[in-house]
Protein backbone atom coordinates (compact mmCIF):
# COMPACT_ATOMS: atom_id res chain seq x y z
CA UNK A 1 0.00 0.00 0.00
CA UNK A 2 1.38 3.41 -0.94
CA UNK A 3 2.42 5.36 2.16
CA UNK A 4 1.27 8.64 0.62
CA UNK A 5 -2.24 7.55 -0.42
CA UNK A 6 -3.89 9.95 2.03
CA UNK A 7 -1.81 12.88 0.79
CA UNK A 8 -2.68 12.01 -2.79
CA UNK A 9 -6.34 11.93 -1.88
CA UNK A 10 -6.14 15.29 -0.12
CA UNK A 11 -4.46 16.81 -3.15
CA UNK A 12 -7.59 15.90 -5.13
CA UNK A 13 -9.99 17.31 -2.53
CA UNK A 14 -12.45 20.12 -3.24
CA UNK A 15 -12.82 22.24 -0.14
CA UNK A 16 -12.70 23.36 2.56
CA UNK A 17 -16.34 23.28 3.59
CA UNK A 18 -15.72 25.17 6.81
CA UNK A 19 -13.35 27.72 8.38
CA UNK A 20 -9.81 26.75 9.30
CA UNK A 21 -9.78 24.77 12.53
CA UNK A 22 -7.23 23.10 14.78
CA UNK A 23 -8.89 19.74 15.32
CA UNK A 24 -7.56 17.56 18.13
CA UNK A 25 -9.31 14.40 19.33
CA UNK A 26 -6.93 14.05 22.27
CA UNK A 27 -5.05 11.02 20.92
CA UNK A 28 -1.53 10.90 19.55
CA UNK A 29 -1.90 8.13 16.98
CA UNK A 30 -4.45 6.07 15.08
CA UNK A 31 -7.28 7.05 12.75
CA UNK A 32 -8.76 9.72 15.03
CA UNK A 33 -5.41 11.50 15.20
CA UNK A 34 -5.19 11.25 11.41
CA UNK A 35 -8.71 12.64 11.06
CA UNK A 36 -7.78 15.59 13.24
CA UNK A 37 -4.77 16.26 11.05
CA UNK A 38 -6.66 16.19 7.75
CA UNK A 39 -9.47 18.40 9.07
CA UNK A 40 -6.87 20.86 10.34
CA UNK A 41 -5.45 20.87 6.82
CA UNK A 42 -8.77 20.97 4.94
CA UNK A 43 -11.89 21.36 7.07
CA UNK A 44 -14.37 19.24 5.14
CA UNK A 45 -14.15 18.40 1.47
CA UNK A 46 -15.52 16.48 -1.49
CA UNK A 47 -13.78 13.95 -3.73
CA UNK A 48 -14.54 12.26 -7.04
CA UNK A 49 -17.14 14.67 -8.40
CA UNK A 50 -18.80 14.81 -4.96
CA UNK A 51 -19.11 11.03 -4.95
CA UNK A 52 -17.38 11.14 -1.55
CA UNK A 53 -17.90 13.71 1.20
CA UNK A 54 -15.76 14.20 4.33
CA UNK A 55 -17.58 16.19 7.00
CA UNK A 56 -16.34 19.53 8.29
CA UNK A 57 -15.95 20.31 11.99
CA UNK A 58 -17.37 23.37 13.73
CA UNK A 59 -20.56 25.41 13.78
CA UNK A 60 -20.04 27.22 10.46
CA UNK A 61 -19.77 25.89 6.93
CA UNK A 62 -21.45 23.79 4.28
CA UNK A 63 -22.95 20.35 4.71
CA UNK A 64 -23.20 18.31 7.91
CA UNK A 65 -20.76 19.00 10.71
CA UNK A 66 -18.90 16.12 12.27
CA UNK A 67 -20.21 16.26 15.84
CA UNK A 68 -23.84 16.90 14.93
CA UNK A 69 -23.75 14.09 12.37
CA UNK A 70 -22.63 11.67 15.08
CA UNK A 71 -25.25 12.78 17.62
CA UNK A 72 -27.72 9.99 18.36
CA UNK A 73 -30.82 11.97 17.38
CA UNK A 74 -29.50 13.02 13.95
CA UNK A 75 -29.99 9.53 12.45
CA UNK A 76 -28.33 6.84 14.57
CA UNK A 77 -31.38 6.39 16.82
CA UNK A 78 -33.28 4.89 13.86
CA UNK A 79 -30.67 2.09 13.68
CA UNK A 80 -31.20 0.87 17.24
CA UNK A 81 -27.76 -0.05 18.58
CA UNK A 82 -26.28 -0.93 15.18
CA UNK A 83 -24.33 2.33 14.84
CA UNK A 84 -23.62 3.14 18.49
CA UNK A 85 -19.88 2.39 18.39
CA UNK A 86 -19.34 3.91 14.95
CA UNK A 87 -17.84 7.43 14.58
CA UNK A 88 -18.63 8.64 11.06
CA UNK A 89 -16.32 11.03 9.27
CA UNK A 90 -17.79 10.92 5.76
CA UNK A 91 -20.11 9.24 3.28
CA UNK A 92 -20.53 8.51 -0.39
CA UNK A 93 -23.28 9.82 -2.66
CA UNK A 94 -25.54 6.86 -1.75
CA UNK A 95 -25.13 7.31 2.01
CA UNK A 96 -22.59 4.57 2.64
CA UNK A 97 -20.84 5.83 5.76
CA UNK A 98 -17.10 5.91 6.39
CA UNK A 99 -16.17 5.68 10.02
CA UNK A 100 -13.93 4.63 12.87
CA UNK A 101 -14.71 1.85 15.35
CA UNK A 102 -13.07 1.66 18.78
CA UNK A 103 -10.66 4.40 17.73
CA UNK A 104 -8.64 1.76 15.91
CA UNK A 105 -10.37 0.46 12.77
CA UNK A 106 -11.68 2.20 9.65
CA UNK A 107 -14.81 0.65 8.15
CA UNK A 108 -17.67 1.28 5.77
CA UNK A 109 -21.27 1.09 7.03
CA UNK A 110 -24.00 0.18 4.56
CA UNK A 111 -27.11 2.34 5.19
CA UNK A 112 -29.63 -0.37 4.24
CA UNK A 113 -28.18 -3.30 6.16
CA UNK A 114 -25.72 -1.77 8.68
CA UNK A 115 -23.20 -4.26 7.29
CA UNK A 116 -19.62 -3.22 7.92
CA UNK A 117 -16.55 -3.78 5.78
CA UNK A 118 -13.21 -3.27 7.46
CA UNK A 119 -10.73 -1.25 5.39
CA UNK A 120 -7.74 -1.14 7.72
CA UNK A 121 -6.20 0.42 10.79
CA UNK A 122 -5.84 3.96 9.49
CA UNK A 123 -7.12 6.59 7.09
CA UNK A 124 -4.33 5.78 4.67
CA UNK A 125 -5.98 2.37 4.18
CA UNK A 126 -9.27 4.12 3.44
CA UNK A 127 -7.55 6.49 1.02
CA UNK A 128 -5.83 3.66 -0.80
CA UNK A 129 -9.12 1.74 -1.06
CA UNK A 130 -10.75 4.77 -2.69
CA UNK A 131 -7.84 5.34 -5.05
CA UNK A 132 -7.74 1.67 -6.07
CA UNK A 133 -11.16 2.00 -7.72
CA UNK A 134 -12.69 5.51 -7.59
CA UNK A 135 -15.68 4.49 -9.71
CA UNK A 136 -16.72 1.56 -7.52
CA UNK A 137 -15.51 2.71 -4.09
CA UNK A 138 -15.93 6.46 -4.60
CA UNK A 139 -18.88 6.54 -7.06
CA UNK A 140 -16.87 8.94 -9.23
CA UNK A 141 -18.37 8.25 -12.66
CA UNK A 142 -21.91 7.85 -11.33
CA UNK A 143 -21.72 11.11 -9.36
CA UNK A 144 -20.48 13.00 -12.41
CA UNK A 145 -23.10 11.56 -14.75
CA UNK A 146 -26.03 11.93 -12.32
CA UNK A 147 -25.28 15.54 -11.49
CA UNK A 148 -24.62 16.42 -15.12
CA UNK A 149 -28.09 15.09 -15.97
CA UNK A 150 -29.98 16.30 -12.88
CA UNK A 151 -28.03 19.19 -11.40
CA UNK A 152 -25.55 19.37 -8.56
CA UNK A 153 -26.48 18.08 -5.13
CA UNK A 154 -26.26 20.57 -2.29
CA UNK A 155 -23.57 19.81 0.34
CA UNK A 156 -26.30 18.65 2.73
CA UNK A 157 -27.93 16.29 0.22
CA UNK A 158 -27.40 12.66 -0.79
CA UNK A 159 -29.32 10.13 -2.88
CA UNK A 160 -31.85 7.55 -1.69
CA UNK A 161 -32.89 4.67 -3.96
CA UNK A 162 -36.66 4.46 -4.42
CA UNK A 163 -36.28 0.69 -4.60
CA UNK A 164 -33.63 -0.24 -2.06
CA UNK A 165 -30.53 -2.00 -3.34
CA UNK A 166 -31.04 -4.97 -1.04
CA UNK A 167 -34.49 -5.55 -2.58
CA UNK A 168 -33.19 -5.47 -6.14
CA UNK A 169 -32.99 -1.73 -6.81
CA UNK A 170 -30.73 -0.65 -9.66
CA UNK A 171 -28.49 2.31 -10.44
CA UNK A 172 -30.69 3.88 -13.10
CA UNK A 173 -31.13 7.60 -12.46
CA UNK A 174 -34.90 7.33 -12.11
CA UNK A 175 -34.46 4.98 -9.13
CA UNK A 176 -33.06 7.83 -7.03
CA UNK A 177 -34.50 10.68 -5.04
CA UNK A 178 -32.44 13.60 -3.71
CA UNK A 179 -32.89 14.00 0.05
CA UNK A 180 -31.40 15.74 3.03
CA UNK A 181 -28.50 13.51 4.09
CA UNK A 182 -29.77 12.90 7.63
CA UNK A 183 -33.29 12.19 6.39
CA UNK A 184 -31.84 9.76 3.85
CA UNK A 185 -30.24 7.81 6.70
CA UNK A 186 -33.36 7.92 8.90
CA UNK A 187 -35.41 6.44 6.06
CA UNK A 188 -33.17 3.39 5.99
CA UNK A 189 -32.54 2.89 9.69
CA UNK A 190 -35.68 0.81 10.37
CA UNK A 191 -34.91 -1.28 7.29
CA UNK A 192 -31.40 -1.99 8.56
CA UNK A 193 -32.80 -3.10 11.92
CA UNK A 194 -35.01 -5.65 10.13
CA UNK A 195 -32.24 -6.86 7.85
CA UNK A 196 -29.81 -7.35 10.72
CA UNK A 197 -32.11 -9.95 12.29
CA UNK A 198 -33.20 -11.80 9.16
CA UNK A 199 -31.62 -14.80 7.46
CA UNK A 200 -30.90 -14.63 3.72
CA UNK A 201 -34.05 -14.94 1.62
CA UNK A 202 -36.43 -13.88 4.39
CA UNK A 203 -39.33 -11.51 3.77
CA UNK A 204 -39.02 -7.83 4.62
CA UNK A 205 -41.96 -5.72 5.75
CA UNK A 206 -41.53 -2.18 4.40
Amino acid sequence: MAADALNELLNRARGPMGPTIDMDFGVESGPLAELGSILSRTNGFFLFNAGVQVFRAGDEGLGPDLLSWNAADTWKDTYGDLADDFFCFGQDIFGTQFGIVDGARVVTFHPESAERTELGAGLNDWAQWLLDDPDVNGAASFAFAYQKANGALAPSERLVPLQFFITGGNYEFDNFKVADAATAMRIRGPLAQQVADLPDGATLRL
